[in-house]
């Protein structure tokens, strides 16, 4: 039973019963993903600061591996555009070699997020987080593309947003017009394909055209050739950086970032699928391929690869049927650079620029960031607009921590909202002290409003989730009665889990209580709070008599308490 759950789709579908009608099926939305794909595969791998060939063997090796192994019957990977500014980053601060190793670790963390089934974890991650460094991510990708845009004749682009366009305005009397002219036509192409004949592949209808004008009237532009050189036609040889702890240790926090975004990327594709067939994919399956995916991509001179969202949504718009359909994407890729490597020479950088222009507007998701600015409550804006500006200006590492962290203090004190301490004889809302409102309800076969209470004693509850960011109103509870009881009750019966925090806040609370003579006396405590207070030793301190299941057992308790 086990090893049939780890089984990726590629195996059950030829279980069930795999036709040549399905692999006809599967070798048309293999070939036009491939050809889509080959565009993008350079561009990401350009943008990203490494040649363009790395893009391809990410696309060939990752992509074959990632339908092979994964958890998904139509998901396509390769390089995308999320991963372009972190890989650009890793490049410039550590080389080639860093971002092997950083990707290599990368696969690793996948590979045991899978393993530990961890798929459902990252869906945790808040959506405004994700919209925010989505869409930093897009406006980044938009600004490195202005050097090829507008032809500037720079060696060494920066990395941070601000110092690139400081380094733009700059060049600006040293456009190249040929560059622009062939970018902004192309840019117009590829929006008007797209609207009025969206089954034609945009992209390499622009590329060939581009690159005919630019070959037969010799324009002076950059090309991948005149930049890049010769194209290889194979697959290199596969080989393993030198490794040191110095090296892992400084490509770490960037190898977690490529690690988490993977994962993102490639479950949030893999949804979209879902989506679009009605299939159910398996998390953790697809983790454990992108983990093998990563590493293996590097091992053969690749990059960073997760799922891609467009691919696979153009893989099942043109009638795939199985896994197989990303497996003959890869390797008619394969095919291709075999073929025609010299000719990819000829694609102009301007084109390519104006393609990833594109694939940064509809990254943007400006519809979701606009709606969740203008319309969604405060804390989500303050979110999405810190995981924006950080992953902008600073860098997505900060963006994405910093939005995670934002988003965690904010949902503790939603959640210490949640949460209230009442004064039961009073209908006294400790945690809203503007406002009072009655708790009785003529249904509940445990109210207070039944049952006779003496005046020495005091009756509150605790309403919700006892954990740290709740703590402190418990303490405050003493400072808001006039005169100290002889007896406290203090009912537990809507707690429904509590932290160290919370054993701690009710511990001191006892001590407070002490301390002015008053006996605690706890009511309603479930059997799995009780262990844990079992576990702590707190039965020994406060007496295990005083530990009740309801409120009729704790005024039974408090009656014998107040005899004595």
């Amino acid at each position: 039973m086990k090893f049939n759950y780890w089984l990726p789709p590629s195996i059950t579908t030829i279980r069930r019963g795999y036709t040549l009608s399905n692999f006809f099926s599967d070798l048309i939305a293999g070939t036009t993903v491939a050809i889509i794909a080959l565009p993008l595969a350079m561009a990401f791998a350009i943008s990203s600061g490494v040649s363009p060939e790395k893009g391809i063997f990410t696309a060939i090796v990752a992509g074959f591996l990632i339908s092979a192994l994964g958890g998904s019957r139509y998901q396509i990977g390769g390089p995308t555009g999320a991963f372009v500014v972190v890989l650009y980053a890793v490049i410039l601060k550590h080389g080639y070699d860093g971002l092997v190793i950083a990707t290599m670790l990368a696969g690793i963390m996948l590979f045991l997020m899978g393993v530990f089934r961890l798929g459902n974890v990252i869906k945790f991650i808040p959506y405004p987080v994700t919209v925010g460094f989505t869409a930093g991510i897009a406006l980044i990708i938009f600004s490195s593309q202005m050097k090829d845009f507008f032809g500037f004749s720079i060696d060494k682009m920066p990395a941070q947003f601000v110092d690139q366009w400081e380094l733009y305005f700059q060049q600006f009397s040293h456009v190249n017009y040929f560059s622009f002219s062939i970018a902004i036509i192309s840019l117009i192409l590829l929006v008007k394909l797209r609207r009025r004949l969206p089954k034609i592949p945009a992209p390499i209808v622009v590329i060939t055209l581009s690159s005919l004008v630019v070959y037969i009237f010799n324009l002076p532009v950059e090309t991948i050739g005149s930049k890049f050189g010769e194209l290889p036609s194979m697959l290199p040889s596969p080989s393993v950086p030198d490794f040191s702890f110095d090296k892992i240790r400084s490509v770490f926090p960037d190898a977690i970032t490529i690690a988490l975004l993977g994962a993102i990327e490639s479950l949030l594709s893999a949804v979209v699928a879902d989506g679009m067939t009605g299939d159910r994919h398996h998390s953790n399956k697809e983790l454990i391929a992108q983990g093998i995916a990563n590493i293996a991509s590097v091992l053969f001179g690749g990059i960073a690869a997760t799922g891609a969202i467009a691919r696979t949504a153009t893989n099942i718009k043109s009638g795939a049927f199985s896994p197989f359909s990303g497996m003959i994407h890869a390797l008619m890729l394969l095919v291709i650079m075999f073929l025609f490597s010299k000719l990819i020479g000829l694609i102009p950088l301007a084109t390519l620029s104006a393609i990833l222009i594109i694939v940064a507007w509809n990254m943007s998701e400006f519809h979701h960031f606009k709606a969740i600015a203008l319309r969604s409550q405060r804390d989500d804006v303050i979110v999405l607009l810190t995981t924006f500006f950080l992953t902008v200006l600073i860098d997505l590492n900060t963006g994405v921590q910093m939005g995670i962290v934002f988003a965690g203090l904010l949902f503790i004190r939603r959640m210490s909202a949640v949460t209230d301490v009442k004064d039961i004889k009073q209908n006294f809302i400790l945690s809203s002290l503007d406002e009072e409102e009655p708790n009785f309800d003529k249904n509940d076969a445990y109210s207070i409003a039944d049952r006779v209470v003496p005046k020495e004693v005091e009756v509150y509850e605790i309403n919700g989730p006892f954990f740290f960011g709740v703590a402190d109103k418990l303490k405050e509870v003493l400072d808001f009665i006039e005169f100290p009881p002889k007896v406290f009750i203090l009912r537990m019966r809507n707690v429904p889990i509590m932290d160290a925090t919370g054993f701690h806040a009710l511990e001191e609370f006892y001590e407070l209580c002490k301390d002015d003579g008053i006996t605690l006396v706890l009511s309603g405590v479930s059997k799995k709070i009780r262990l844990k207070l079992n576990r702590f030793g707190f039965d020994k301190v406060i007496g295990a008599e005083n530990i009740t299941d309801n409120i009729d057992m704790a005024l039974i308790r408090t009656n014998e308490i107040l005899k004595n």
